[in-house]
Formats: structure tokens, C-alpha cells, sequence
């Protein structure tokens, strides 16, 4: 049975970039000298093997980024954590050997965990809560408030601070996870994030854009938390964005043979096609 504690100490919270143990980052890298402008999203990126592929490289000032699409018309999203009844599987790795790659168009780590990988954030796993709203506050970005929720249900997915998510959400979704800080509030950046501050990580995040697509980026290089917040609002126009991790944050992607190893993780989103079926 997985078991979280929602007021865990602060010691044994992992998730929110504290340095990992652990084999070091293997990630594709993009070598840009000079910035390029950002194209639209598109729902069609390829690669060279002509494998169509959710993920598109692209440069935002100077810095590498990997941008992942999810169409509700086209994807389905869902949360995991570990095989039904056992420990998380806690790297996309070992996920990527249980679930074998068929159907599948990224996944990528996503949300608060403790030591064990174990969510201690608000976390539904196929329609079940295995963990409750986290309202604690405290140290390290988690509590850097406004914090948020990622949820969704069938096709209608949605990114919404943690207060607004208690005060009106009131039915369960199919999957959900939490984490923190927001990056965008309603278009406008978090107030506790700079421009460009000096802390540089490699990070993921979330955001949803007024189509209902679900934007999904990691960087390829370190990138501070007001750069990132900008791109969600300057170049996917997403009036809501959130943080999902940092110094940990890895990516699946078969069609690229993309697999990022590094520090454990907790918990995984991800994204199958619909097609597959």
C-alpha cells in the first residue's frame, strides 16, 4: 500500500531541487550559439527519421528547451507512480521497461515526493486520491505560494493555484498532482520571480493554453525560474503555468529515443496517443 505523510519534515522533502545523489544527467543537448525566434506550437514536430514526435527542440534567449505537446483531440494524460501495489518506480527507466513504449508519446516526472518517492502533494492515480491537498506552509519552492494543481479529466485539462483549486474543485479528476511555485497566474508571472534570477537548473514544467492544450517544457541547459515563466507567458500564451521540478526533471521520449536518467523521482506523467488504440 503506498502510504504519504502530508506534513513530512522539510528535511525529507526531495522534489523542489535540493542537490541528488545518484548517476549524473543524461540528456539530448542543442548547441545554439545565437537565439532564434520561437516558431508557434505545433501538434506535427518530426525529427530526422521522419518519427513523428510530440517534442520539438527550440531556443528561448540563449537557452536550449525541449517543448512536448498534449492535444486533448489527439492525447490522453494520465498520472504514475509505481506498479499497482509496490513501490514508485522512481526513474522513467524502470517505467519505460514496465510499460514498454507502445502508445506512448512522452512522459516526464511531476510533482512533490519524499524520500521514498511518494507524493506529499495532492495526487490521483486513475480517478484514485492517493494523497491530499498539501496547505502546509514552509521552506523550499513548494511553499513558495501561490503553488499549484495539474489535473484533468478525458480531455479537459487544467493548471489552477492550490487556493483556487480547494475553493473550486469539488469533483474528482481522473489524475491530478501538485507542486510549486506557479509560474503564471492568470498571464501575469508569479510576484516572488524575477526576471532572470541567478538560481540556473535544469526544470520542467506545465502549462494549459486557451485551446486546452497542455504544454509540457525541460530545459536542455540551466535555466533560471523568470526565464521559464516567460516563455510560458511570451511564446505559449498560457494564462496559467507551474513548476513542476528542477535539478531532477527528465524526459521520455520514444520517438527520439529520448530516456533522461539521473536523482530519483516520485511521480510520472504521461501522455499516450490516442491512435494507439
Amino acid at each position: 500500500m503506498r502510504v504519504a505523510i502530508a506534513l513530512l519534515a522539510l528535511g525529507s522533502l526531495i522534489a523542489c531541487e535540493q542537490q541528488p545523489a545518484g548517476e549524473p544527467v543524461a540528456r539530448a543537448r542543442i548547441d545554439g550559439q545565437a537565439p532564434s525566434p520561437s516558431p508557434e506550437p505545433s501538434e506535427t514536430a518530426t525529427v530526422a527519421s521522419s518519427v513523428e514526435s510530440a517534442c520539438r527542440s527550440i531556443i528561448f534567449e540563449d537557452t536550449p528547451l525541449t517543448h512536448c505537446l498534449a492535444n486533448p483531440v489527439r492525447h490522453r494524460i494520465s498520472m504514475d507512480l509505481g506498479p499497482s501495489g509496490e513501490a514508485p518506480y522512481r526513474s522513467l527507466t524502470a517505467f519505460s521497461r514496465q510499460r514498454g513504449e507502445n502508445g506512448v508519446a512522452f512522459a516526464m516526472n511531476a510533482g512533490i515526493y519524499d524520500d521514498e518517492g511518494e507524493p506529499i502533494g495532492y495526487f490521483v492515480e486513475g480517478s484514485e486520491r492517493l494523497e491530499t491537498l498539501n496547505i502546509a506552509d514552509g521552506e523550499g519552492n513548494f511553499h513558495l505560494k501561490p503553488n499549484g494543481v495539474f489535473y484533468g479529466t478525458a480531455g479537459e485539462w487544467h493548471v489552477r493555484t492550490t487556493e483556487d483549486f480547494l475553493a473550486n474543485v469539488t469533483e474528482r479528476p481522473e489524475f491530478g498532482t501538485q507542486s510549486g511555485p506557479m509560474l503564471v497566474i492568470d498571464g501575469k508571472l508569479h510576484p516572488e520571480i524575477t526576471q532572470d534570477g541567478p538560481s540556473r537548473l535544469i526544470r520542467n514544467a506545465v502549462g494549459v493554453d486557451g485551446q486546452g492544450r497542455a504544454h509540457f517544457v525541460i530545459s536542455n541547459a540551466p535555466i533560471s525560474f523568470g526565464k521559464l515563466a516567460r516563455f510560458y507567458r511570451d511564446e505559449l500564451k498560457t494564462p496559467n503555468a507551474l513548476f513542476l521540478d528542477g535539478n531532477v526533471s527528465q524526459l521520455w521520449n520514444p520517438a527520439t529515443d529520448r530516456l533522461d536518467t539521473g536523482a530519483p523521482i516520485g511521480p510520472i506523467v504521461v501522455v499516450e496517443k490516442k491512435d494507439s488504440e
